[in-house]
Protein backbone atom coordinates (compact mmCIF):
# COMPACT_ATOMS: atom_id res chain seq x y z
CA UNK A 1 0.00 0.00 0.00
CA UNK A 2 2.72 2.47 0.97
CA UNK A 3 5.98 2.98 -0.94
CA UNK A 4 8.97 1.73 1.00
CA UNK A 5 12.33 3.37 1.47
CA UNK A 6 13.53 6.87 2.28
CA UNK A 7 11.91 9.78 0.47
CA UNK A 8 13.84 10.68 -2.66
CA UNK A 9 12.95 14.39 -2.61
CA UNK A 10 12.46 15.95 0.77
CA UNK A 11 9.25 17.90 1.23
CA UNK A 12 9.09 20.94 3.46
CA UNK A 13 5.98 20.54 5.58
CA UNK A 14 4.41 23.07 7.90
CA UNK A 15 2.47 21.36 10.70
CA UNK A 16 -0.26 23.45 12.29
CA UNK A 17 -1.05 22.45 15.88
CA UNK A 18 -2.59 23.98 18.97
CA UNK A 19 -5.39 26.47 18.43
CA UNK A 20 -7.98 27.64 20.93
CA UNK A 21 -10.53 24.82 20.90
CA UNK A 22 -11.37 22.51 23.81
CA UNK A 23 -9.03 20.01 22.15
CA UNK A 24 -5.91 22.19 22.12
CA UNK A 25 -3.83 19.81 24.24
CA UNK A 26 -4.68 16.85 22.01
CA UNK A 27 -3.81 18.89 18.93
CA UNK A 28 -0.38 19.76 20.35
CA UNK A 29 0.33 16.10 21.11
CA UNK A 30 -0.88 15.01 17.67
CA UNK A 31 1.15 17.71 15.96
CA UNK A 32 4.32 16.72 17.76
CA UNK A 33 3.86 13.05 16.85
CA UNK A 34 3.19 13.87 13.19
CA UNK A 35 6.22 16.19 13.03
CA UNK A 36 8.48 13.57 14.61
CA UNK A 37 7.33 10.85 12.21
CA UNK A 38 7.74 13.09 9.15
CA UNK A 39 11.17 14.27 10.28
CA UNK A 40 12.31 10.70 10.88
CA UNK A 41 11.25 9.81 7.35
CA UNK A 42 13.24 12.67 5.85
CA UNK A 43 10.91 15.65 5.61
CA UNK A 44 11.83 19.16 6.71
CA UNK A 45 9.19 20.12 9.27
CA UNK A 46 8.26 23.31 11.08
CA UNK A 47 5.46 23.43 13.67
CA UNK A 48 3.33 26.57 13.86
CA UNK A 49 0.28 27.77 15.79
CA UNK A 50 -2.79 28.88 13.81
CA UNK A 51 -2.61 32.39 15.27
CA UNK A 52 -2.40 35.98 14.03
CA UNK A 53 0.97 35.21 12.44
CA UNK A 54 -0.35 32.29 10.40
CA UNK A 55 -0.33 33.92 6.96
CA UNK A 56 2.98 35.65 7.62
CA UNK A 57 4.51 32.33 8.72
CA UNK A 58 3.25 30.55 5.62
CA UNK A 59 4.84 33.24 3.46
CA UNK A 60 8.07 33.00 5.46
CA UNK A 61 8.28 29.21 5.69
CA UNK A 62 7.32 28.60 2.04
CA UNK A 63 6.17 25.03 2.75
CA UNK A 64 5.47 22.54 -0.03
CA UNK A 65 2.54 21.21 1.99
CA UNK A 66 0.65 22.29 5.10
CA UNK A 67 -0.58 19.63 7.51
CA UNK A 68 -3.30 21.05 9.78
CA UNK A 69 -3.29 18.84 12.88
CA UNK A 70 -5.99 20.89 14.55
CA UNK A 71 -8.78 19.17 16.44
CA UNK A 72 -12.04 20.87 17.30
CA UNK A 73 -13.69 23.79 15.54
CA UNK A 74 -10.42 25.59 14.79
CA UNK A 75 -9.32 22.88 12.43
CA UNK A 76 -12.34 20.81 11.51
CA UNK A 77 -15.22 23.19 10.78
CA UNK A 78 -13.85 24.25 7.40
CA UNK A 79 -13.05 27.89 8.21
CA UNK A 80 -9.28 27.54 8.51
CA UNK A 81 -9.26 25.29 5.46
CA UNK A 82 -10.89 28.10 3.50
CA UNK A 83 -7.98 30.34 4.46
CA UNK A 84 -5.44 27.67 3.55
CA UNK A 85 -7.11 27.30 0.16
CA UNK A 86 -6.67 31.02 -0.43
CA UNK A 87 -2.91 30.75 0.16
CA UNK A 88 -2.54 28.32 -2.72
CA UNK A 89 -0.42 25.96 -0.62
CA UNK A 90 -1.73 22.36 -0.77
CA UNK A 91 -2.79 20.88 2.54
CA UNK A 92 -3.51 17.44 3.94
CA UNK A 93 -7.08 16.55 4.74
CA UNK A 94 -10.64 17.44 3.85
CA UNK A 95 -11.64 20.36 1.68
CA UNK A 96 -13.51 23.17 3.48
CA UNK A 97 -16.86 21.99 2.08
CA UNK A 98 -16.39 18.36 3.11
CA UNK A 99 -15.09 19.36 6.52
CA UNK A 100 -18.25 21.35 7.23
CA UNK A 101 -20.47 18.43 6.30
CA UNK A 102 -18.63 15.83 8.36
CA UNK A 103 -17.90 18.15 11.30
CA UNK A 104 -21.61 18.55 12.02
CA UNK A 105 -22.66 15.08 13.19
CA UNK A 106 -26.35 15.76 12.57
CA UNK A 107 -25.68 16.66 8.92
CA UNK A 108 -23.29 13.74 8.47
CA UNK A 109 -25.94 11.34 9.76
CA UNK A 110 -28.47 12.67 7.25
CA UNK A 111 -26.09 12.32 4.32
CA UNK A 112 -24.96 8.77 5.13
CA UNK A 113 -28.54 7.68 5.82
CA UNK A 114 -29.59 8.98 2.39
CA UNK A 115 -26.81 6.84 0.93
CA UNK A 116 -28.31 3.74 2.56
CA UNK A 117 -25.91 3.50 5.52
CA UNK A 118 -27.51 2.54 8.83
CA UNK A 119 -27.25 5.15 11.60
CA UNK A 120 -29.09 5.13 14.95
CA UNK A 121 -32.34 7.13 15.21
CA UNK A 122 -31.78 10.56 16.70
CA UNK A 123 -33.20 14.00 17.37
CA UNK A 124 -31.24 17.24 17.08
CA UNK A 125 -32.03 20.06 19.53
CA UNK A 126 -30.56 23.56 19.23
CA UNK A 127 -29.99 25.28 22.56
CA UNK A 128 -32.47 28.04 21.71
CA UNK A 129 -35.26 25.53 21.10
CA UNK A 130 -34.46 23.66 24.30
CA UNK A 131 -34.45 26.92 26.26
CA UNK A 132 -37.56 28.51 24.78
CA UNK A 133 -39.80 25.47 24.99
CA UNK A 134 -40.62 23.61 28.19
CA UNK A 135 -37.54 21.43 28.57
CA UNK A 136 -39.26 18.72 30.58
CA UNK A 137 -42.06 18.35 28.03
CA UNK A 138 -39.58 18.29 25.17
CA UNK A 139 -37.48 15.58 26.78
CA UNK A 140 -40.55 13.52 27.66
CA UNK A 141 -41.59 13.67 24.00
CA UNK A 142 -38.09 12.71 22.90
CA UNK A 143 -38.02 9.61 25.10
CA UNK A 144 -41.44 8.54 23.81
CA UNK A 145 -39.96 8.57 20.31
CA UNK A 146 -36.51 7.23 21.16
CA UNK A 147 -36.57 4.84 24.09
CA UNK A 148 -33.86 4.99 26.71
CA UNK A 149 -30.96 4.38 26.90
CA UNK A 150 -29.71 7.18 24.69
CA UNK A 151 -26.45 8.92 23.93
CA UNK A 152 -26.41 12.69 24.36
CA UNK A 153 -23.62 14.45 22.50
CA UNK A 154 -22.67 17.80 21.02
CA UNK A 155 -23.45 17.98 17.30
CA UNK A 156 -20.00 19.41 16.71
CA UNK A 157 -16.89 18.46 18.64
CA UNK A 158 -14.55 15.58 19.28
CA UNK A 159 -12.68 13.52 21.86
CA UNK A 160 -16.04 12.51 23.40
CA UNK A 161 -16.21 15.81 25.28
CA UNK A 162 -19.72 16.53 26.55
CA UNK A 163 -20.93 13.01 25.72
CA UNK A 164 -23.19 11.14 28.17
CA UNK A 165 -25.02 7.84 28.17
CA UNK A 166 -28.43 8.29 29.79
CA UNK A 167 -30.39 5.36 31.17
CA UNK A 168 -32.84 7.27 33.41
CA UNK A 169 -35.05 10.12 32.26
CA UNK A 170 -34.24 12.18 35.36
CA UNK A 171 -30.61 12.34 34.17
CA UNK A 172 -31.43 13.56 30.68
CA UNK A 173 -31.70 17.26 31.47
CA UNK A 174 -28.29 17.28 33.15
CA UNK A 175 -26.76 15.50 30.16
CA UNK A 176 -28.21 18.14 27.84
CA UNK A 177 -26.75 20.96 29.92
CA UNK A 178 -23.35 19.25 29.94
CA UNK A 179 -23.41 18.83 26.15
CA UNK A 180 -24.43 22.45 25.55
CA UNK A 181 -21.20 23.54 27.22
CA UNK A 182 -19.38 22.31 24.10
CA UNK A 183 -21.88 23.15 21.36
CA UNK A 184 -25.18 24.99 20.99
CA UNK A 185 -26.69 22.05 19.12
CA UNK A 186 -27.08 18.64 20.77
CA UNK A 187 -27.97 15.22 19.39
CA UNK A 188 -30.00 12.69 21.37
CA UNK A 189 -29.29 9.34 19.74
CA UNK A 190 -30.55 5.85 20.43
CA UNK A 191 -27.83 3.83 22.16
CA UNK A 192 -26.89 0.78 20.12
CA UNK A 193 -25.15 -1.88 22.16
CA UNK A 194 -22.47 -3.96 20.52
CA UNK A 195 -18.86 -3.99 19.37
CA UNK A 196 -17.42 -0.49 19.09
CA UNK A 197 -15.17 -0.04 16.08
CA UNK A 198 -12.97 2.67 14.63
CA UNK A 199 -12.04 2.28 10.97
CA UNK A 200 -9.42 4.61 9.57
CA UNK A 201 -9.58 5.38 5.88
CA UNK A 202 -6.52 6.38 3.86
CA UNK A 203 -6.43 7.67 0.28
CA UNK A 204 -3.04 8.25 -1.33
CA UNK A 205 -4.54 9.03 -4.72
CA UNK A 206 -5.66 5.60 -5.91
CA UNK A 207 -8.94 5.64 -3.99
CA UNK A 208 -9.85 5.23 -0.32
CA UNK A 209 -9.08 2.02 1.52
CA UNK A 210 -9.98 1.01 5.06
CA UNK A 211 -7.14 0.08 7.40
CA UNK A 212 -7.56 -2.79 9.90
CA UNK A 213 -10.52 -2.19 12.19
CA UNK A 214 -9.73 -1.26 15.79
CA UNK A 215 -12.08 -2.75 18.37
CA UNK A 216 -12.44 -0.44 21.36
CA UNK A 217 -13.18 -1.92 24.79
CA UNK A 218 -13.08 0.62 27.65
CA UNK A 219 -12.26 -1.01 30.98
CA UNK A 220 -14.99 1.03 32.66
CA UNK A 221 -17.82 3.19 31.42
CA UNK A 222 -17.79 4.32 27.80
CA UNK A 223 -15.07 5.56 25.46
CA UNK A 224 -14.85 9.03 27.01
CA UNK A 225 -12.04 11.60 27.01
CA UNK A 226 -10.01 9.87 29.76
CA UNK A 227 -10.44 6.45 28.17
CA UNK A 228 -9.19 7.85 24.85
CA UNK A 229 -6.06 9.61 26.06
CA UNK A 230 -4.97 7.82 29.24
CA UNK A 231 -2.85 4.75 28.61
CA UNK A 232 -4.28 1.61 30.21
CA UNK A 233 -7.88 2.85 30.43
CA UNK A 234 -8.99 1.03 27.28
CA UNK A 235 -8.21 -2.30 25.63
CA UNK A 236 -7.79 -2.38 21.85
CA UNK A 237 -8.00 -5.36 19.52
CA UNK A 238 -6.46 -5.03 16.06
CA UNK A 239 -7.83 -6.48 13.93
CA UNK A 240 -11.22 -6.44 15.62
CA UNK A 241 -12.60 -9.75 16.83
CA UNK A 242 -15.17 -10.12 14.05
CA UNK A 243 -15.87 -12.74 11.41
CA UNK A 244 -14.77 -11.88 7.89
CA UNK A 245 -18.29 -11.14 6.65
CA UNK A 246 -18.86 -8.55 9.37
CA UNK A 247 -15.36 -7.13 8.96
CA UNK A 248 -15.98 -6.68 5.24
CA UNK A 249 -19.30 -4.96 5.95
CA UNK A 250 -17.59 -2.57 8.38
CA UNK A 251 -14.87 -1.74 5.83
CA UNK A 252 -17.53 -1.07 3.21
CA UNK A 253 -19.40 1.30 5.53
CA UNK A 254 -16.19 3.15 6.38
CA UNK A 255 -15.17 3.71 2.75
CA UNK A 256 -18.74 4.56 1.71
CA UNK A 257 -19.12 7.14 4.49
CA UNK A 258 -15.73 8.66 3.60
CA UNK A 259 -16.85 9.00 -0.02
CA UNK A 260 -20.39 10.19 0.70
CA UNK A 261 -19.06 13.00 2.87
CA UNK A 262 -16.48 13.95 0.26
CA UNK A 263 -13.50 13.45 2.56
CA UNK A 264 -9.97 13.05 1.27
CA UNK A 265 -6.55 11.74 2.33
CA UNK A 266 -7.57 10.46 5.78
CA UNK A 267 -10.54 10.08 8.06
CA UNK A 268 -11.79 7.85 10.84
CA UNK A 269 -15.27 6.40 10.81
CA UNK A 270 -16.71 5.31 14.16
CA UNK A 271 -19.37 2.63 14.25
CA UNK A 272 -21.10 -0.05 16.32
CA UNK A 273 -21.79 -3.63 15.26
CA UNK A 274 -24.88 -4.91 17.04
CA UNK A 275 -25.69 -8.47 18.13
CA UNK A 276 -27.27 -9.18 14.71
CA UNK A 277 -24.13 -8.14 12.86
CA UNK A 278 -25.63 -4.87 11.61
CA UNK A 279 -23.10 -2.07 11.22
CA UNK A 280 -24.28 1.32 12.50
CA UNK A 281 -22.52 4.54 11.49
CA UNK A 282 -21.98 6.87 14.46
CA UNK A 283 -19.79 9.70 13.18
CA UNK A 284 -16.94 10.65 10.89
CA UNK A 285 -13.76 12.29 12.11
CA UNK A 286 -12.41 14.93 9.72
CA UNK A 287 -9.05 14.86 11.47
CA UNK A 288 -8.59 11.79 13.68
CA UNK A 289 -6.39 12.00 16.75
CA UNK A 290 -2.74 11.21 16.05
CA UNK A 291 -1.38 10.91 19.59
CA UNK A 292 0.40 7.88 21.02
CA UNK A 293 -2.96 6.42 22.16
CA UNK A 294 -4.96 7.39 19.06
CA UNK A 295 -6.65 4.86 16.82
CA UNK A 296 -5.47 5.84 13.34
CA UNK A 297 -1.77 5.40 14.22
CA UNK A 298 -2.62 2.00 15.72
CA UNK A 299 -4.32 0.98 12.48
CA UNK A 300 -1.38 2.16 10.35
CA UNK A 301 1.04 0.11 12.44
CA UNK A 302 -1.27 -2.92 12.28
CA UNK A 303 -1.31 -2.61 8.49
CA UNK A 304 2.45 -3.26 8.47
CA UNK A 305 3.55 0.28 7.62
CA UNK A 306 5.40 2.94 9.56
CA UNK A 307 3.80 6.21 10.57
CA UNK A 308 6.49 8.17 8.76
CA UNK A 309 5.87 6.33 5.48
CA UNK A 310 2.13 6.88 5.59
CA UNK A 311 2.25 10.49 6.78
CA UNK A 312 4.83 11.40 4.15
CA UNK A 313 2.80 9.66 1.45
CA UNK A 314 -0.27 11.62 2.52
CA UNK A 315 1.72 14.85 2.21
CA UNK A 316 2.83 13.79 -1.27
CA UNK A 317 -0.79 13.03 -2.21
CA UNK A 318 -1.82 16.48 -1.02
CA UNK A 319 0.94 18.09 -3.07
CA UNK A 320 -0.15 16.22 -6.20
CA UNK A 321 -3.66 17.65 -5.71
Amino acid sequence: MIPKGKAAAKLKIQVLAGGISHERDISLKSGRRVADALTEFGATVVIREPDSELLANIAKDKPDVIWPVLHGASGEDGALRDILTLTGVPFVGATPEAARLAWDKSIAKILVARAGIQTPPSITLPKETFRELDAESVLNSVTQSIALPVVVKPARGGSAQGVSIVTKIEDLNRAMVDAYVYCDVVIIEKLVEGVELALSVIDLGAGPIALPAVEVVPRKGHFSYDERYTAGETDYFIPARLDEKTSAAARKVAVSAHEVLGLRHLSRIDMIVDANGIVWFLEANVLPGLTETSLLPMAITASGNSLGEVYYSLAEAAKRG
